[in-house]
């Protein structure tokens, strides 16, 4: 008697799928595969029956076409990064986005095929159906790319970051500048040569970044590559705060981008502002701790406080000046002062030639080491200059609100490597403002992320992409398995889901 499968009433009322392989004078040898409680469990054990039978058997190729229940591997319905693909949906759903796009599906899938895996437009089709997400074609994006591009799409996505952020006049907004350079010789008006941090000297644009103190994305802008950085700022706040109707909010931002113009620019809109101070100067309180402590060290971490009250004629608020002293700062910053200093008497005597150096001081055809400026730079070691106009300011709110500029830092870094915010294969400024608005939303649902798990984005995506979802089918019925997860991406996604549900 051949081997054979058959299925039995157990006890219970389940069906025992078993494999007969002999029934001799009332003995059998019997194999029991398992049993089902409802359809789709005994199609899988009749499945698992018919692959153990067939294995191990040599079997003769005729060519004939069998099905696959006849023991060969099952069909896959579909396979897709469900965890990950889940997870992200849910943050760019909890975050608003989907009701500012208005259930834009094409936005949201070239928004999360950007954090999976940023590449170009046309390649986030493939990025798509590797994750197993149905997908529009190609010439559907780019038309869609002149919706995204529309100032009116931008607004409301910063509407929907406000919202998440919770903004209100006592809110810290962090102000930071990129640029983004184009692989062309020629500029176009938008995308022009300028100064680049880099170096570089490709025609760029520049990008103007607003976020909240934890770096969550608020705002951002993109302005002419030739344009200076300094110039930037003042448009974008207006921008921002005609947006969201606010009377005020507390700019923070770096000194480097603060000109005077800028600085009188804010004062006369009546903003309250914590900004980097520059020193070009030795300040006074500091010359008269010099003068009472001679010969001391200032301690690690002194603080100088100098009020700058505004006189009745002034159109502005009270100041005041903080300078803190670093150690480490004044370490390093000795250090490149005494090699400035060797090389400028290196070309003072002649044993190599003058190069540019601020301390070689040039009269005619005399050329001198200027200790003037030499003791001033070494009086500012290790000073970092903060101003403010808000009420009642206390060095630790100052300083400890302008170190956060490190958060902006930080999306910044997200935008150029996790995202690739560079937008290598667009031309045309609808093209540009488009790619921008994508990943100005990638950023926001990158920040959630990491918030909400405490991993970086890049981990999450490495980590979650590997664990794929499946559906099978056998016979009339469809299985959906997965990869069994780990304990520390479980909780992780849970957190996402509480999150993204509050519950």
């Amino acid at each position: 008697m051949a081997p054979h499968i058959r299925t039995v009433r157990t006890a219970s009322g389940a069906r025992a799928v078993q494999i007969v392989y002999s029934n001799r004078k009332g003995a059998r040898d019997i194999k029991h595969i398992g049993s089902a409680h409802d359809d789709a469990e005994l199609e899988l054990l009749k499945t698992v029956a018919r692959q153990t039978l067939a294995g191990g058997q040599d079997e003769l190729d005729l060519g004939l076409r069998r099905p696959p229940q006849a023991g060969g591997p099952l069909p896959i319905k579909t396979s897709r990064m469900g965890h990950l693909w889940d997870a992200l949906t849910s943050a760019y759903d909890a975050l608003g986005f989907a009701d500012a796009a208005g259930g834009d599906e094409v936005f949201r899938d070239l928004v999360l095929a950007r954090i999976i895996e940023p590449t170009s437009k046309y390649d986030s089709l493939r990025v798509l159906a590797e994750a197993g997400i149905a997908t529009v074609s190609y010439p559907t994006i780019t038309r869609r790319l002149r919706v995204y591009s529309a100032e009116g799409w931008r607004e409301q996505l910063a509407v929907a970051c406000a919202r998440h952020a919770k903004l209100g006049p006592a809110t810290l907004v962090l102000y930071d500048v990129t640029t983004l350079y184009f692989e062309t010789h020629e500029g176009d008006g938008f995308r022009e040569s300028g100064f680049s941090k880099e170096r570089r000297i490709e025609p760029q644009i520049a990008v103007g970044l607003l976020t909240d103190a934890a770096g969550f994305p608020l705002m951002v802008n993109a302005f002419e590559g030739n344009k200076a950085e300094t110039t930037t700022m003042v448009p974008t706040l207006r921008a921002f705060m005609a947006a969201h109707r606010l009377a005020d909010v507390v700019i923070v931002a770096d000194a480097g981008m603060i000109s005077d113009a800028n600085k009188r620019a804010i004062e006369a809109e009546g903003l309250s502002f914590i900004l980097g101070a520059k020193t070009p100067e030795v300040p006074y309180q500091i010359q008269k701790w010099h003068r009472e402590h001679p010969g001391e060290a200032i301690p690690d971490g002194h603080v100088f406080t100098q009020p700058w009250p505004a006189a009745p004629s002034d159109k502005r608020r009270d100041q005041v000046f903080y300078y803190q002293y670093s150690h480490d700062r004044g370490r390093r910053t000795l250090h490149g002062i005494d090699e400035q200093v060797r090389k400028a008497e290196d070309a003072v005597a002649g044993r190599t030639p003058v190069k540019r150096n601020r301390f070689v001081q040039l009269s005619g055809a005399t050329k001198t080491v200027n200790r003037d400026l030499e003791a001033k730079a070494r009086a500012l070691a290790g000073i970092k200059g903060y101003v403010t106009n808000i009420p009642d300011p206390t060095p630790e709110t100052v300083i400890g609100a302008y170190r956060r500029l490190l958060q902006i830092e930080k999306s910044f870094r997200m935008a150029k490597s996790d995202l690739a915010a560079r937008p290598i294969y667009a031309r045309t400024r609808d093209s540009i403002e488009a790619h921008l608005s994508i990943v100005f939303t990638a950023i926001a649902v990158g920040r959630w992320i990491e918030e909400t798990t405490g991993w970086s984005l890049r981990k999450f995506v490495k980590t979650a992409r590997r664990y794929r979802t499946i559906e099978i089918t056998l016979g009339e019925h469809t299985i959906t398995a997965a990869d069994p997860l780990p304990d520390d991406l479980a909780a992780v996604l849970e957190a996402i889901k509480t999150r993204a549900t509050g519950h």
